[in-house]
């Protein structure tokens, strides 16, 4: 391995164990980590449990994004007091509601070429924009890190994604990633790194490609990675950062496992179709559609570039919204709308007939603005998952800012390139407005800061450890690709509950299950049965606590999405995978299992017995040792705990 890819450059100089050779378990060194309000509460009360002083890393940082609205009841409020306290008593930096969205916050003022960065937010990997080794992981992976604990992970492969040619005009990076999803599918990137390079990443600025590489989680990707080059240069001396600039890149010649071409100038407007999104299609296939809503913004395109080019295409046009569409914008941060309102374009906008919603996730978590029954709503985000929008039955479509503001205009699905507007084009600001007040750093006398808890914060972070044999009824069976959504929704009646496991169980596969809850109590617990890429999406952890809460033991499908069979491991749930996949078509809700866990080790079989249906069936798990032995404890605090205690 003396040439090396830019991935393996950095994951050596952070290697702390193991081999760097596809497939094996390495330990890494995190520098940084990020948290958000609705993951974040969980990881902090982790962190509380561990009973260390101050966490352990460069540089934390907790950001309030998601559950902003604090309306309905005191849940959000008293998280964010909570958050504010812990952040000034454990050395954790703290974005406070109305700064922005963590991702497009961590890239403009944060963010380092060649350092790793752990968030509990899958779409942390927005900031290998910049050159970074940012993954996304459970809340309780972050909290290891914080503790100063070594991030595992099993050595990825590495895909070169090749981009020649350049963007042709109202074709943007959108576009790019959603032509590369339509390709490889939301479960082609498990286990990967997609690494971009080639002589079309130099006509690609810093925001453009942090949309690449935040939607590469929509891959199932571990994460996505640009090289540090003079784009980098640029972008972080507007941010006034230079001094954090480094260059960083692959070495000729080094290898890789996989290679995508993409040629920029052959890429067209396209658009995800519900309720996946990698169902992709060119936008002039769908044309016509009419619509009910656009919606602009999210971690994926709320940049100042983004929504600039919309400001631009309502001005060359001099229309404005179609009579029967509402549009809503939610800008990435403080400082974008700041710079808006100075040069004008936040008016222009608002005379458009778009409101301007919160500097935060909004209605990408279905947060607000959720579309009418049966609507169709076209959104700038990067998931359409079944009923994250609020209306189960609406039909959400994900595209480009300037497939939005087309379609926006016209009142049907548009493709920018037929209004026939002059080639529009978006300068990177030479100097940004910096603005850090609603940043605020930790207290200089920890031991005076009290750390607030209000009574709607119920803690509840492992099980007891699992017995020799589990025997239980099949709860649930699903198909492939449930989603984290799926299992625990969002929305604004469920993301307030996240820091009252109690509470938010009752919401457990509510979008796909009515009684889930009822029939856990019912049965005392159980399994679930799954197909392909169970958990992707989203990495809250509490996907996994919940279930774990309601009694679940053990999950098994035919394969997982990464950060979800973690967040299993993390909460004592066994995750087991069928070593024969035709097993899954003879198993059925109501079946009795019995699984002997007497003899569970890494690379072992594990033998279940269907015990209504006089079946047998070997299981496979990708567990090392280190996850084998966290399942049986009952999960990563109670291994902790014995492990401190011998």
């Amino acid at each position: 391995m003396s040439k090396l890819n830019l991935t393996q450059k950095i994951l050596k100089t952070h290697l702390l164990s193991g081999t760097m050779e596809k497939g094996n378990s390495i330990g890494i060194k995190m520098d940084q980590t990020l948290t958000q309000d609705a993951t974040g509460t969980m990881a902090y009360l982790h962190f509380e449990a561990m009973g260390l002083e101050k966490v352990q890393t460069e540089l934390s940082v907790s950001y309030v994004d998601h559950n902003t609205l604090q309306g309905g009841g005191p849940e959000n409020a008293n998280d964010h007091m909570f958050l504010q306290t812990v952040a000034d008593k454990y050395g954790i930096f703290f974005s406070k509601a109305g700064n922005g969205i963590c991702h497009q916050l961590h890239l403009e003022r944060f963010g380092r070429p060649g350092k790793t960065l752990i968030g509990s937010d899958s779409h942390t990997p927005t900031c290998g924009g910049i050159g970074m080794l940012a993954i996304g992981a459970g809340g309780m992976d972050v909290t290891m890190a914080m503790a100063g604990e070594t991030f595992f992970l099993k050595m990825p492969e590495v895909v070169k994604v090749t981009l020649t040619g350049e963007l042709q005009p109202f074709v943007s990076a959108k576009d790019v990633i959603l032509e590369i999803l339509r390709r490889e599918t939301v479960k082609g990137g498990v286990g990967k790194v997609y690494e971009y390079c080639g002589p079309g990443i130099d006509t690609l600025s810093v925001p453009q490609r942090a949309t690449i590489t935040n939607m590469g989680a929509e891959l199932g990707a571990t994460t996505s990675i640009f090289p540090s080059d003079e784009r980098t240069r640029t972008f972080l001396r507007a941010q006034n950062r230079e001094m954090h600039y480094a260059p960083f890149a692959a070495d000729e010649g080094a290898e890789y496992d996989k290679e995508i071409v993409v040629n920029l100038s052959e890429v067209e407007p396209m658009v995800a179709c519900p309720h996946m999104p990698d169902v992709v299609k060119k936008v002039s296939e769908i044309a016509g559609m009419k619509i009910n809503q656009v919606a602009i913004g999210s971690c994926t395109n709320s940049s100042y570039q983004d929504l600039m080019m919309v400001a631009e295409i309502f001005n060359a046009s001099g229309r404005k919204i179609d009579n029967n569409v509402s549009g809503a914008i939610s800008p990435g941060s403080k400082q974008v709308i700041r710079m808006m309102s100075n040069n004008g374009a936040h008016d222009l906008l608002l005379e458009a007939g778009f409101r301007f919603l919160e500097n935060a996730c909004g209605p990408c978590i279905g947060m607000g603005f959720s579309p009418p029954n049966e609507g169709v709503s076209l959104r700038t985000f990067n998931r359409n998952f079944l009923g994250r929008s609020g209306t189960k039955d609406a039909g959400i479509y994900l595209v480009s800012t300037e497939t939005a503001a087309a379609s926006a205009i016209t009142g049907k699905i548009t493709d920018p390139r037929m209004l026939n507007l002059p080639d529009l084009e978006i300068e990177e600001p030479s100097e940004f407005l910096i603005d850090d007040s609603l940043i605020i750093g930790p207290s200089p006398f920890p031991e005076d800061v009290e750390v607030y808890k209000g009574p709607t914060i119920n803690y509840v972070g492992y099980r007891d450890a699992m017995e020799d044999e589990i025997e239980s009824s099949v709860l649930f069976k699903m198909e492939d690709n449930i989603t984290t959504d799926h299992i625990l929704p969002g929305g604004s009646k469920i993301l307030p509950l996240r820091s009252n496991i109690p509470a938010i169980s009752e919401y457990t596969f509510s979008v796909i299950h009515d009684s889930f809850p009822a029939l856990c109590k019912e049965k005392n617990g159980g399994f679930l049965i799954g197909g392909e890429n169970y958990g992707q999406g989203s990495s809250r952890e509490h996907a996994a606590i919940a279930p774990m809460y309601l009694g679940v033991r053990a999950v098994l499908v035919k394969s997982f999405a990464r950060i979800h069979q973690a967040n299993l491991v993390n909460f004592g749930i066994l995750p087991l995978e069928f070593k024969n996949k035709d097993d899954y078509s003879t198993i059925d809700e109501t079946d009795v299992l019995k699984i002997d866990v007497s003899d569970l080790k890494a690379g072992s079989i594990v033998k279940v017995e269907n015990k209504t249906k006089g079946l047998k069936y070997e299981m496979g798990h990708s567990m090392d040792q280190r996850s084998v032995d966290i399942v049986k404890e009952g999960g990563v605090l109670a291994y902790l705990k014995k492990q401190k205690n011998n």
